[in-house]
């Protein structure tokens, strides 16, 4: 009977101490995602950006400053970081994490999905790495690096709550293909990375919903990547568009198999704006779009890559699942907005 009582106290503090090692190893985790990153991870001071609409000061209407985060992703000194950051910034300042700070200049940006390059010159740079937000799954731990309300480098840990959502910035813009974490941010985190539980970048922390608590988002890093390379290569982004709104879908497997689509995932169309390639084509609010052209179309990522400076003007057939039954096809000609 001893025995059997032992046993039964062992089986009883067994529950505790297995939990206490997966607390030490999520803490180890975060320790060491936070002490690899957090040296690629910078301020970002801003000075001579015009104020937002109604808080110009009668005195000095150009002498705002501001600041945020970004982060060094090339040892020679490229940042990325959000375009709100920076944009119309006259003077840009950058501080790293061992206390040095430097000139940057703004090397391109693309308000359309809220990403900025800048450049820095100086030795001893860490860059990131990036990870491919295509294989995220809601749930996964995502942790934030940034410095809000400047305080350098602060570490925040979450979940992926949601993906592929759309956000509509406080300039009016909607950005597609977001990430929605429950990391907390505050203002000064725009523009520094969200990470996996290997370093690895995801997403590019842009904005919380106030009073809202858990709810914040990050652009994905394949948009990100995407936007970048452009921006690096010719300073700007002249893309055409076709007028909707849309987010990721799932597609049912029987859809899928009936109109045999190589996709299992389209874009659903929230919204269609008046007067558009879309609307004069023909679409509607609740089509899918699954093919652009000859290419299949799993997602917002997808169409944006396609929907290039060189596709402005060219007709292209646009392949959708309308009502969930019907496979149809439309010609869209897209254009650069006006």
């Amino acid at each position: 009977m001893e025995a059997q009582g032992s046993f039964s106290e062992s089986a009883v503090l067994a529950g505790p101490r297995a939990d206490a090692t997966l607390l030490d190893s999520y803490s180890r985790t975060i320790v060491g995602v936070a002490e690899q990153v957090s040296p690629s991870v910078v301020k970002i001071d801003v000075q001579g950006a015009a104020p937002p609409p109604g808080r110009r000061r009668p005195r000095a209407p150009d002498e705002a400053t501001g600041s945020g985060s970004g982060f060094i992703f090339t040892p020679d000194g490229l940042l990325l970081t959000n375009s709100h950051v920076v944009s119309g910034a006259k003077k840009i300042e950058v501080s790293l994490s061992d206390g040095r700070r430097l000139p940057a200049k703004l090397v391109g940006e693309d308000p359309d999905t809220d990403i900025a390059v800048l450049s820095m010159y100086d030795s001893g740079l860490v860059p990131v790495s990036f990870g491919d937000s295509s294989t995220l799954r809601v749930g996964q731990i995502a942790i934030a690096i940034g410095n809000p309300y400047g305080f350098d480098c602060t570490v925040t840990a979450g979940v992926v709550s949601a993906l592929g959502r759309s956000l509509r910035t406080k300039t009016g813009r909607l950005v597609d293909d977001v990430v929605q974490t429950d990391a907390a941010l505050n203002p000064g985190n725009s523009g520094g990375p969200l990470v996996d539980s290997q370093g690895r970048v995801i997403g590019i922390n842009t904005a919380m919903i106030m009073p809202a608590q858990g709810i914040c988002f990050a652009i994905a890093v394949n948009t990100a990547s995407f936007v970048m390379g452009r921006l690096v290569r010719d300073g700007r982004i002249r893309r055409s568009f076709i007028g909707v709104a849309g987010q990721n879908v799932p597609l049912h497997r029987r859809v899928v198999r009936y109109h045999e689509l190589s996709v299992e995932t389209g874009i659903f169309v929230v919204s269609v704006e008046p007067d558009s390639p879309a609307a004069r084509a023909g679409v509607r609010e609740g089509d899918v779009i699954v093919g652009f052209g000859d290419k299949p179309i799993a997602g917002i990522d997808d169409l944006h890559r396609l929907l290039t400076e060189e596709q402005s003007g060219v007709p292209a057939e646009l392949t959708l699942i309308r009502d969930q039954r019907r496979k149809e096809k439309v010609t869209v000609t897209p254009s650069f907005r006006q």
